[in-house]
This record gives structure tokens, sequence and C-alpha cells, in this order.
């Protein structure tokens, strides 16, 4: 959970390390945010009404495109998802599989709040 605070950093695990993506403040609540990775791919990044960080790949699979970071949060059956704003897919927001054909995933990121190192 993200408690705001002037040091606190969102990170993301890369491969062995963690990669500073942002300064938790600039996340707001149930909307997305894009960020550029160091290898040239996006991140969709969002923070759920509780308060809870997540990140996966912002490239929809079904369209091509980089726009999971400005679809909609909701929840079904406890699960947290983000629905693309294009075709409406919905992806787990913890495991990236896609609600609506699981054969279907984004990758997921592992987040945490660091202290701004």
């Amino acid at each position: 959970m993200i408690r705001h605070g002037r040091q606190a950093t969102l990170q993301l695990r890369l491969g062995d390390d963690w990669f500073t993506v942002c300064d938790a403040a600039r996340l707001q609540p149930g909307r997305g945010a894009a960020a550029l990775l160091p290898d040239g791919r996006q991140a969709a990044l969002f923070l759920d009404r509780d308060g809870r960080a997540y990140a996966i790949d912002n490239r929809d699979p079904f369209t091509g495109a980089s726009v999971l970071s400005r679809g909609l949060l909701g929840s079904a059956s406890g699960r947290t998802f983000v629905a693309s704003p294009l075709l409406k897919q919905r992806f787990d927001l913890e495991s990236g599989v896609c609600l609506d054909d699981e054969g279907v995933t984004v990758r997921a990121y592992e987040v945490r709040v660091g202290n701004g190192e």
C-alpha cells in the first residue's frame, strides 16, 4: 500500500534489480499512468482506491496498441483488473491474465514503494 510521502518512489522488479519508475505521489487512485522502461517497453501503472500499486505491460495484446494505462479499473470475483479502452478485454492486475480469454496474458511486474534512494 502506498502512503504518500516526500521520498516514496514506485519501483518495479526488472530481473534481479529494482527500477525506480516515478515518485509514488504522482499516481492517482483509479487512474493509470504509462512509464517507459529501460528496455524500451512500457508499463501501465495503477493505484487502486485502497492504495495498492500494480504494474503490467501497457501493450494491449489484442490490438498491439500501448493503451492499457488508459483503461478503467474494476474488480470481479475478488480480482482487480483493468479493462482495455479499445476492445474492453479485462486483465488481472496481479497476474496479467486476461479474464475474458485466459490463454492471453500480459506481463505483470512486482511492485514496491522505495524510500527514494
